[in-house]
C-alpha cells in the first residue's frame, strides 16, 4: 500500500493525515498554528509527520498552504495571512524528516483532492472554487493541475469584478472575493442588521443583539430556517459568485465547477442561485452547454487529501 502524508496549513490550525492511494484518510493529527513563525510552523509540521509515519512506510509529504507557491513547489513565495515571504518550507520539512516534500497552494491541493476522489472525479476539465474568508481556485485542464509560469495560477479571488470597488487586502479595489466570499457574506449581513435592524430580527437574535457579532455560520443557519433576510444575503453573494464563474468559463470552458469552502455549507440555497446567475451572465449562453455547478464532496479534508496525492505523484 502506497502511503503519503498530507498537511493543510491554516491560519489557526495545522491538520495532517496519513492517506492511501485511494484517497482514504487513515489517521489524522491536528495542532494549533504557531503565530506567524515559519520555523515554529515547520517544527510543528515535522512533529505531525513523525507521529503519523511511526510504524508506517511513508513515501512523501505534501503540504497545502495559503498563498503563492513557486513553480518548483518548494517555497511559499508570499502568504499574507501567515506573514511569510520566500520561505523554503518544503526544503525544511524534507531536511527534518528525510522524506521528499512538496508545497502547494491550499486551493490547488483541495481542487486536486476533489478532482481525484471527490465531486469532479468523472470529468477531465474542472474549476474548484473555495468560498471562505476569500475566494481560492484550482483549475484542472485535461487531467492536469494548471499552475502557470511562476506557479501562481488560480488566484481567481483577485479578478477585478467592480472597477473602483471595495479595497482588497491585496491592495487593489473591486476584487471578486470582496463580493463573493464568506467575508462579503458577513459584511452584507452586518450592514443590513445595522441600518435596518427591524428586518434582521433573527440574525440579531442569533448574535445577541450585536450586528458586529453576526457570523457566516449564523447567516447560513438562519437561511436554512427560511429567514428572508438571510436568504437575501446568500442570494446577493450567489449573484456575484455566478458572475465571476461566467467570466472564468469564457476563458477556460470547464465541464464542471465545484463549490467548496465554508460558504458552500449553505448547500442548495447557494448552489441554485449561483447556477442561475452563472447562466444569466454566461457568454454565448444560447449556443453552449453550461458547466455543471455542484457542491464539493470531501469537505474539510480535501486539502490534505489532495496534497498527499500530489506528493505521491511527484515521487
Amino acid at each position: 500500500m502506497s502511503l503519503t502524508i498530507g498537511v493543510d496549513v491554516g491560519g489557526t490550525k495545522i491538520a495532517a493525515g496519513l492517506v492511501n492511494e485511494e484517497g482514504e484518510v487513515l489517521r489524522t493529527e491536528v495542532i494549533q498554528t504557531p503565530a506567524q513563525e515559519v520555523d515554529a510552523t515547520a517544527s510543528a509540521i515535522t512533529t505531525l509527520v513523525e507521529k503519523l509515519r511511526a510504524g508506517e512506510e511513508v513515501s512523501a509529504v505534501g503540504i497545502g498552504a495559503a498563498g503563492f507557491c513557486d513553480a518548483t513547489r518548494t517555497s511559499v513565495v508570499y502568504a499574507p495571512n501567515l506573514a511569510w515571504r520566500s520561505e523554503p518550507l518544503a526544503s525544511k520539512i524534507a531536511e527534518a524528516t528525510g522524506l521528499p516534500t512538496v508545497v502547494e497552494n491550499d486551493a490547488n491541493a483541495a481542487a486536486w483532492g476533489e478532482f481525484c476522489f471527490g465531486a469532479a472525479r468523472d470529468v477531465k476539465n474542472a474549476i474548484v472554487i473555495t468560498l471562505g474568508t476569500g475566494i481560492g481556485g484550482g483549475i484542472i485542464v485535461d487531467d492536469r493541475l494548471v499552475r502557470g509560469f511562476q506557479g501562481f495560477a488560480g488566484e481567481v479571488g483577485h479578478m477585478q469584478v467592480k472597477a473602483g470597488g471595495r479595497r482588497c487586502g491585496c491592495g487593489n479595489r473591486g476584487c471578486w472575493e470582496r463580493y463573493g466570499s464568506g467575508t462579503a457574506l458577513v459584511h452584507e449581513a452586518r450592514e443590513i442588521a445595522t441600518v435596518a435592524p427591524a428586518s434582521a430580527l433573527r440574525l440579531l437574535e442569533l448574535a445577541e443583539g450585536n450586528p458586529q457579532q453576526i457570523t457566516g455560520q449564523m447567516v447560513t443557519a438562519a437561511a436554512k430556517e427560511g429567514d428572508p433576510v438571510a436568504l437575501d444575503v446568500v442570494e446577493t453573494i450567489a449573484e456575484w459568485v455566478g458572475r465571476g464563474l461566467a467570466d472564468l468559463c469564457a476563458i477556460l470552458d470547464p465541464e464542471m465547477i465545484v463549490l467548496a469552502g465554508g460558504v458552500a455549507s449553505a448547500g442548495e440555497l447557494l448552489r441554485a442561485p449561483v447556477q442561475k446567475s452563472f447562466e444569466k451572465n454566461l457568454t454565448a449562453r444560447l449556443y453552449r452547454q453550461p458547466a455543471q455547478i455542484t457542491l464539493a464532496e470531501l469537505g474539510v479534508p480535501a486539502g490534505l487529501i489532495g496534497a498527499a496525492d500530489l506528493a505521491r505523484q511527484s515521487g
